[in-house]
């Protein structure tokens, strides 16, 4: 059982609130880049699925050079190997880097299942998921706080959906989304940040993917701002309430509201 896990690099949250609005206006922000939080959980329960089935597991990320240092940290938690995508040259929406990072998954292999966290902290779109589990026709199921069992070609799960918690099963291979009550990520042991730093990490192309005519990018015409709606309002007068609300009442039937 093979399992990639999708991470990124994005800035450290607890040095936002250091940054100036001056630093912001005229561009200077360097901001310290860490594993995206929420992609921790994913890690650590790839790492689990090893203890519990015996799976093999790969972090992936699209980036620049210096997203190595993301992909360490899930070396250092426990994760098996890791892969950078190289995004050099590739410009695009967050569908074209669900395309790419779809390739990559369908470059590993044999990949059973693709966990990610729910969200980045720095666009929060909870999109780029959903996208992977379409361009690879991966059944999906988001917000999962819970693996109940992998067996018999599936993975039953628990979600929370629309404030419900449901279990779901789905069949193999398959994208899943994980919250952050799935499990209590590890720290980095010492042997495991030492091991890491001296990892070679693989680099790969995002142009040499074979990601065809999923790369195009979404190119937006003819957007225009939608036209104003104004809208009237009307005070109903009367001695008492009753008549207030028999005015009301004639003004929503003779509108067809009623």
């Amino acid at each position: 059982m093979k399992v990639a896990v999708l991470i990124k690099q994005t800035p450290d949250t607890a040095e936002l609130p250091k940054v100036s609005a001056q630093e912001v206006q005229s561009g200077a922000v360097k901001a310290t880049m860490v594993i995206n939080p929420w992609d921790e959980y994913a890690a650590e329960e790839a790492i689990q699925l090893g203890d519990r089935y015996g799976a093999d597991s790969v972090a992936i990320t699209m980036g620049a050079s210096t997203a190595t240092d993301a992909l360490k940290h899930a070396l250092a938690m426990g994760i098996g190997e890791a892969k950078l995508i190289d995004s050099s040259g590739v410009s695009g929406d967050m569908w074209t880097t669900a395309s790419i990072l779809a390739a990559a998954v369908r470059a590993e292999g044999d990949v059973d299942l693709v966990i990610t966290g729910k969200q980045s902290v720095d666009e929060n779109s909870s999109s780029v998921f959903i996208g992977v589990a379409c361009k690879l026709g991966f059944p999906l199921a988001a917000n999962v706080v819970r693996i109940v069992e992998i067996a018999g070609g599936r993975i039953t799960v628990e979600r929370i959906a629309d404030g419900v918690q449901e279990t779901v099963s789905l069949p193999l291979p398959a994208v899943i989304s994980v919250g952050k009550e799935i499990n209590d990520p590890r720290f980095p042991s010492f042997m495991g940040i030492r091991k890491a730093n001296r990892a070679s990490i693989p680099v790969v192309s995002a142009a040499g993917l074979d990601a065809g005519e999923l790369v195009k990018r979404t190119n937006w015409t003819n957007i225009r701002k939608p036209d104003e709606k104004t809208e009237a309002c009307v005070i109903f007068d009367g001695a008492t309430a009753a008549e207030k609300a028999a005015k009301l009442v004639d003004a929503l039937v003779s509108d067809k509201v009623l």
